[in-house]
């Protein structure tokens, strides 16, 4: 199966080499690697040209966009200018982040579930992050959610959900789009990649209330919101954030922000939610 991989990047000259390298080491190769330079300010770009110059399935493309790092909007807008630069002859596309090293399997035993099931839609392995020396399961998503930093999508379905959406929540609503269409979204726990910079580190305060606009985007309703806002807020060891998130839903809600999704599907993710939490309480 082929894949393709777009990379978004800005000022990842300290990890973006890293990533680069794990992913040319790969038993199973990618057919196509895009790395978008969104308006990069320090090395990036020469240090993606470097590797174009040794590798010719790496190609860099240039981006320019504001500055401001907005969770959800500025990296996916990347990735849709990468989107420009590829043809439909994959079997698999991948959105990755730039400071990600993967193991040199990682790619092989992904193909390996796609092939093993065509109903399987998506799959991704699991994120960890470096604590006193050791390299520790990174607590913000559960077990049978892919991060956002690792997407690996079956051409049939990233073309049935409608790519990803440019706003924070992306990378919920495509897995509950993949169960709306019945798709499985896989999980591999054998398959561990180092995240070199803790999720949101490079957010700023103007992001503060993009969660709970978030939730309200995927038409989760006011009850869900509040136990998801609290149990993120948690897990964060920030509790304020709880506030923030549900500051963030009630001020998309009033300003009538139109939800990402049908509301069909939004009924659907709904009920989806509700199963889920029953689940883990009974």
């Amino acid at each position: 199966m082929r894949y393709y991989i777009i990379i978004p990047t800005y000022n990842e000259e300290k990890f973006i080499s890293l990533t680069l390298q794990s992913l040319v080491e790969q038993t199973v190769l990618p057919t196509k690697i895009v790395v978008v330079n969104d308006n990069s300010t320090d090395k990036t770009p020469e240090i993606v040209l470097a590797f174009t110059e040794k590798h010719p399935f790496i190609t860099l493309v240039n981006k320019k966009s504001d500055n401001v790092h907005l969770p959800g909007s500025k990296v996916i807008q990347a990735f849709h200018e990468g989107e420009k630069h590829i043809d439909d002859n994959y079997d698999i596309i991948v959105k990755v982040d730039a400071d990600l090293i993967f193991p040199a399997n990682y790619f092989e035993t992904i193909i390996k579930h796609f092939k093993s099931d065509e109903t399987i839609g998506m799959v991704g392995g699991f994120c960890y992050i470096e604590k006193n020396g050791d390299w520790v399961l990174e607590n913000l998503t559960d077990k049978d959610h892919i991060r956002g930093a690792l997407k690996a999508y079956r051409a049939a379905t990233f073309k049935q959900i409608g790519g990803l959406k440019p706003a924070m929540g992306w990378d919920t609503v495509d897995e509950l789009l993949c169960k709306f269409y019945n798709w499985k979204v896989v999980t591999d726990e054998s398959l561990h990649v180092k995240h070199l910079k803790p999720t949101g580190a490079s957010y700023n305060k103007a992001a503060r209330y993009k969660q709970g606009e978030a939730f309200y985007s995927l038409g989760y309703g006011f009850l869900i919101t509040t136990i998801s806002s609290l149990k993120l807020a948690m897990r964060k060891g920030k509790p304020l954030l709880f506030i923030d998130y549900l500051m963030g839903f009630w001020k998309a809600k009033s300003s009538g922000k139109p939800l990402f999704v049908t509301h069909e599907q939004a009924k659907f993710f709904r009920k989806y939610r509700w199963k889920k939490m029953k689940e883990k309480l009974f």
